[in-house]
């Protein structure tokens, strides 16, 4: 029962913390990132309190809004779970989640591993394609006024984590760079299978894409 007091006053700061977040990084982004983390968990041996506190608190300040600085989430983060009396050593393991749970460039290396964090990784990836992926893709490239497309500026397949952070590309561009690479990239089975039709509806989605930019279809 305390676990889940903790959860619902995690819920509450979540909602009340990310109210005015750009529309693809927002309280229903972490919604659906929780909904989809205690899914496949069920198939997973992990602890669902640290499950449940770090897929609600994985993006309380996505560094892309912060000037690119990654310590202001974790931070946060360890201050509202001190804040709640969660243990330290959950707090940790949280913090450690959150300090490494995003795709930062092809070349980038992970460097804490979990099982907490894998099925959190995937449920945060699979928010990332699909037909949520697509629209989340176009939503942020809006928000920081991006074309959609520009075919005299290809992918950048091998960016360091300083150039993908600093990239301005075309929103398509970045289907190349990130997105169609987190079907090859998800941990658990679960994952792994509801990553290949989100996966093959970008797919269609560019080949209907590129048709129409032509003015084929």
């Amino acid at each position: 029962m305390e676990n889940q007091k903790v959860i619902d006053q995690t819920i509450a700061f979540v909602k009340e913390t990310l109210k005015n977040a750009e529309g693809g990084h927002d309280w229903f982004h972490i919604q659906r990132v929780y909904k989809l983390a205690l899914h496949i968990a069920q198939k997973e041996e992990v602890d669902l309190f640290i499950v449940s506190l770090g897929a609600l608190l994985h993006d309380i300040a996505d560094s892309k809004f912060h000037e690119g600085n990654e310590e202001v989430g974790p931070q946060m983060a360890r201050e509202f779970l001190a804040r709640q009396e969660v243990p330290p050593e959950a707090i940790s393991h949280v913090v450690k989640i959150i300090e490494n749970i995003s795709f930062k460039g092809g070349n980038e290396k992970q460097q804490f591993h979990s099982p907490e964090l894998a099925v959190i990784q995937d449920a945060d990836r699979l928010d990332a394609i699909g037909a949520i992926g697509i629209a989340r893709t176009f939503n942020y490239g809006g928000f920081k006024n991006r074309p959609l497309y520009d075919p005299e500026i290809p992918p950048n397949l091998h960016m360091t984590k300083v150039e993908y952070k600093a990239s301005t590309a075309p929103t398509i561009n970045h289907f190349y760079e990130k997105l169609l690479l987190l079907k090859d990239r998800m941990n658990t089975e679960t994952g792994r299978q509801l990553a290949l039709e989100r996966h093959q509806y970008m797919v269609e989605f560019l080949d209907r894409f590129y048709q129409e930019w032509q003015g084929i279809r």
